[in-house]
């Protein structure tokens, strides 16, 4: 079956390779296919179901057109089956077709498997079996088919089984001691689903182990009044039973000891920390970091790795909210290590009490006691951990303790400075080091994370384990770009955490969010009108851990989610006030700075400032192409037309220039069919205009470089060459720039044609760009004048000339985008010559290239060399594979001129067992004709398709066509053709018929002389 497929329904429909790279499932009526075959779970489904479920009315055809999508399917999902071989995946099986995928393979299937055999496992394992099982959503099943009736049990089934799950890893983590872990996600169960009892009873008992006896009470009050007041039906008995035990503290619903120890998790990075708490020397070690920074985390490990030296643990928690009785978490250890009791009202003897208890227990083995959140601690919890952290009782004890640093409020700051003189060992959690940050992303994820991914991830979090957890959740369902959002989970907890500085703090921590990342303290002074604000607020931010002060004058949010958390939380209005605002005040103290500048003004979205901002951003579109920056030019264009159409009366020649130059960055960042379209526009508005500067200069903007000489779009090209052909009839000849690109766009538009007039255009537009001195001129030039140096064979010499002028022209003046075109020309004029080692070293610069500047056009040339070499070295299950991948990427660039009949080709090369004759093949059609005809023994048919054979494009594939047109020659013997055909074929002699495509190879052309010369000797 080749590679194993893997179909995910928990979400959008989709299908992963075994590379779990997604499988192109074709249109919507396929991807419906699909899924019900899916839901059928292998089971038949005959066609008059298909078809019923596909139509309400089913068109004339249905069964036709259900073969069809059935068919489509199967090449998508099994695209190494050879042709004729029964399908192994989508099966017909009489009166329908079935789906005969493992279990393992569909996430539905593996999530049911798992519920259910979670029923029956100990605690730790179920919870590590339902974290997968959940996991495995991305968003509600069988999203794209909620309206369809076929799929409505399915999906409610499903669904039914997801909060089932929930509940089910709640009690587990219950029963493990995880119980504030469970709370945020038990609260949202009970808000979708308020008629679910058992989630109102397990959020009730985890609020109670948590700590918050009265949040207990209060959610048993919510589901009664919900079940009464919608249902009229009181709480059952369960719910009766666990308000009454939480009204009189009931012992049975502590967890014993044997099962308060943390379960079994991945644990990255803190290899130092965990070290040093290991080694302590003293009986106390504190752990301290921001939220989430992973101090219950390490805790926990710590916990697992003595309890496999024989040692106790026990845990205790502060609550945020109070509400409990005095020195709660001492309750919750005691309560673990069997010594639950009811503590004395005097200070001194609750005191006594715990320390008496704790030592009673050092003797029977190794105690660890771990407090968490000591920054909500009450005042009796802190004198306890003092006075056991300064007269520790006898026996084996160490004590941890975890705090927020960023939250040390006066009682703990006391407590901390009465500990001191003991020297506790102190661990401070910053963020996870990147390489850690990629192996939490890869748990989370389930997938081996690209390095892109994970630097976004490394960046915006800072390395919280917490901030990277979520990030990692979000880049799991949604990809790369869910990862430009703040999840609501860290949302919420920045908000709580702002909550907590004072308001005029919080109003400039709001501005400083609208500078950036970074911000500028003299800016940030200047936006609020107060330095003294700016700099308590700086201060109390700091503190919290909001910011750092890498210099005097400059602060930095410590996590771009904080940043991003506090501007999205404005109104619009008042951002586009505080863009605006701060791009007066750079402008005025740094008028270089014109990316900041336009950045601002561009957010403004005013009118007052939108000719400013299309001003900026333009000049920053414009430095951005020439540090050969596409992408970021692409945005900064269309922030400039965004700009320049929101000012009263825009002016269009401004408008169609900026257009322009969107084009060009859209075609060098690989978006050809918007560039196309967008140039399409632009060539019908110049048109009304009537004015021949400003087609001068719209024409000759488009100097994007090209190494493929079959247009993408014929009919454009030809209306851009009349264009640029009325352009130059009204230019007086002294405008030599524009003349020179003019003719430059020409001889590019004019590809493959092999007119004189496109031959010429490229000569004048070389003469012109040297006489005008302008390096930028001449590399568009010597681009054209490559695309026209096809007009015969043998010229692959001439071509490394070119190349070789163009790269070291490039090299010497900065010119990026010329230079990657030196090393693809020089790579395809070596592949002709067979010289396969300069070749190679070209491929490997332009990859370079690619990589470093994210061009991903590039890489489609680079691949299909790849291929042509594995084919050179006879390699040819490997090169078919590789050609047919390099294919599929090529499809999906938009390059239609270059893709269309390039594979058929490709593979033809290799071996004509496996062609198929039936394929688009472009360009080539009649030659590949011709040769069919030949082969399948029409040799008269074959040799009147030579005869009426048309004039062979002058490209890149002609000697191509000259090696299909001369073995048809040489099979039916027409002389006449063999000996113009040898004609045209001697100057290539010492090539490879192909070679200088850099795609593939029909071998030597001296062989094809050899056949020519000597028909005998054609094999």
């Amino acid at each position: 079956m080749g590679k194993v497929i893997e179909f995910g329904v928990l979400g959008s429909l989709q299908a992963l390779d075994g590379q779990r790279k997604p499988v192109d499932l074709k249109g919507p009526r396929h991807r419906e296919v699909l899924a019900r075959l899916l839901i059928a779970k292998g089971r038949v489904v005959p066609v008059d179901w298909l078809i019923g479920d596909l139509w309400d009315d089913p068109p004339e055809g249905a069964l036709g057109a259900v073969q069809t999508f059935v068919s489509a399917l199967r090449r998508a999902l099994e695209p190494g089956r050879p042709r004729r071989a029964p399908a192994k995946l989508l099966v017909t099986a009489a009166p329908g077709y079935a789906l005969r995928a493992e279990r393992e393979n569909v996430d539905a299937w593996r999530f049911e498997q798992a519920v259910a055999g979670s029923r029956e496992l100990p605690a730790e394992q179920a919870l590590t079996l339902l974290d997968g099982a959940l996991a495995l959503w991305r968003g509600p099943a069988y999203a794209e088919f909620a309206g369809r009736d076929w799929a409505r049990g399915e999906i409610t089934r499903l669904g039914e089984l997801r909060l089932l799950a929930v509940e089910r890893r709640a009690e587990a983590a219950l029963a493990l001691g995880l119980a504030a872990d469970v709370v945020a996600d038990l609260e949202a169960q009970v808000t979708a689903h308020p008629h679910r009892e058992d989630a109102w009873r397990l959020l009730a008992l985890a609020l109670y182990r948590s700590g918050r006896q009265g949040d207990a009470l209060g959610v048993l009050r919510r589901a009664r009044t919900s079940l009464v007041e919608e249902l009229g039906v009181d709480p059952g008995s369960e719910l009766r039973r666990l308000e009454a035990d939480i009204l009189a503290q009931a012992p049975h619903l502590a967890l014993p000891a044997r099962e308060r120890h943390p379960p079994r998790r991945p644990f990255f990075g803190r290899t130092e920390e965990l070290t040093a708490l290991q080694q302590s020397a003293t009986a106390l070690g504190l752990i301290s970091g921001d939220a989430g920074a992973g101090k219950t985390a390490l805790a926990g490990e710590l916990a697992r790795r003595l309890l496999a030296e024989g040692w106790t643990s026990a845990w205790g928690a502060s609550p945020e909210d109070g509400g409990v009785p005095a020195a709660w978490p001492w309750s919750r250890i005691l309560a673990a290590l069997g010594a639950f009791a009811e503590f004395p009202g005097d200070r001194f003897a609750l005191r006594r009490h715990i320390v008496a208890a704790v030592a009673r227990a050092a003797e029977r083995a190794p105690l660890l006691l771990i407090l968490d959140d000591l920054q909500w601690a009450g005042e009796e919890t802190l004198d306890v951990l003092v006075s056991l952290a300064v007269e520790p009782p006898p026996g084996r004890i160490l004590i941890i303790g975890t705090y927020r640093s960023t939250e040390v409020g006066p009682s703990l700051t006391a407590a901390l400075a009465r500990i001191a003189r003991v020297e506790p060992t102190r661990v401070r959690l910053g963020g996870l080091p990147e390489e850690a940050v990629a192996e939490l992303v890869a748990v989370v994820s389930r997938r081996e994370p690209e390095p892109a991914p994970v630097k976004i991830i490394y960046d915006r979090s800072g390395g919280n384990p917490f901030y990277v957890r979520e990030l990692a959740r979000l880049y799991d369902a949604e990809g790369v770009a869910g990862l430009s959002v703040v999840p609501e989970g860290i949302r919420d907890v920045v908000r709580h955490r702002l909550a907590g500085l004072p308001d005029r703090s919080r109003e400039v921590l709001r501005q400083a969010a609208v500078i950036g990342q970074e911000v500028e303290l003299a800016v940030l002074t200047e936006l609020t009108g107060d330095e003294e604000t700016v700099l308590r607020a700086v201060e109390d931010a700091t503190r919290a851990g909001f910011v750092v002060e890498p210099e005097a004058e400059r602060v930095d949010f410590a996590h771009a989610l904080v940043r991003d958390t506090l501007y999205d939380d404005m109104t619009r209005s008042r951002r586009a006030r505080y863009h605006a605002r701060t791009a007066e005040i750079v402008e005025r103290l740094r008028p270089y700075d014109i990316e900041t500048i336009a950045h601002h003004y561009v957010r403004a979205r005013s009118r007052d400032t939108a000719a400013r901002a299309a001003h900026y951003a333009r000049a920053a579109a414009e430095r951005a192409e020439r540090r050969f920056a596409p992408h970021l030019a692409a945005r900064l264009w269309r922030d400039a037309l965004s700009a320049h159409d929101l000012r009263e009366d825009p002016p269009v020649r401004a408008r169609l220039e900026l257009v322009m130059g969107l084009v060009r960055a859209l075609a060098l960042t690989g978006d050809l069919d918007a560039a196309r379209t967008s140039r399409g526009q632009v060539l019908t508005a110049m048109g009304e205009l009537d004015d021949p500067d400003l087609s001068a200069r719209v024409l000759g903007a488009f100097d994007v470089p090209a190494v493929w000489t079959t247009n993408d779009d014929e009919p454009l090209a030809r209306r851009v060459v009349a264009a640029a052909e009325r352009a130059l009839a009204a230019l007086p000849a002294d405008r030599v720039a524009e003349r020179s690109r003019l003719q430059s766009t020409i001889a590019l538009e004019s590809r493959g044609h092999g007119s004189a007039r496109a031959h010429d255009a490229a000569a004048d537009a070389e003469a012109l760009a040297r006489r005008a001195g302008d390096p930028v001129l001449l590399a568009f030039a010597l681009n054209g004048r490559y695309m026209q140096s096809f007009h015969r064979t043998g010229l692959a010499p001439e071509r490394i000339g070119i190349g070789t002028e163009l790269l070291a022209l490039a090299v010497q003046h900065d010119l990026p985008g010329f230079e990657v075109t030196g090393h693809l020309i020089l790579l395809q004029a070596h592949s002709a010559l067979a010289d396969f080692d300069s070749a190679d070293r070209h491929a490997a610069a332009a990859d370079a290239f690619a990589e470093w500047h994210e061009i991903s056009l590039v890489g489609v040339f680079t691949q299909w060399y790849a291929a042509l070499r594995l084919a050179v070295e006879g390699r040819t299950a490997e090169a078919e594979a590789a050609y047919r991948s390099a294919a599929f990427r090529l499809n999906a660039t938009g390059m239609g001129g270059m893709a269309r009949g390039l594979l058929p080709l490709a593979l033809l090369s290799l071996d004509r067992g496996t062609v198929d004759w039936d394929a688009d093949w472009g360009t080539c059609h009649d030659w590949a004709h011709a040769l069919r005809l030949l082969i399948s023994g029409r040799s008269e048919e074959a040799a009147t398709a030579l005869r009426t054979l048309p004039a062979s494009p002058r490209d890149l594939l002609y000697e191509v066509r000259l090696a299909l047109e001369a073995e048809v020659a040489i099979g039916v013997r027409d002389h006449a053709a063999m000996r113009r055909i040898r004609q045209e074929l001697l100057p290539a002699a010492d090539e490879l018929a192909g070679g200088g495509t850099g795609l593939l190879s029909f071998g030597p052309v001296r062989r094809y002389l050899d056949g020519l010369t000597d028909p005998s000797a054609w094999a």
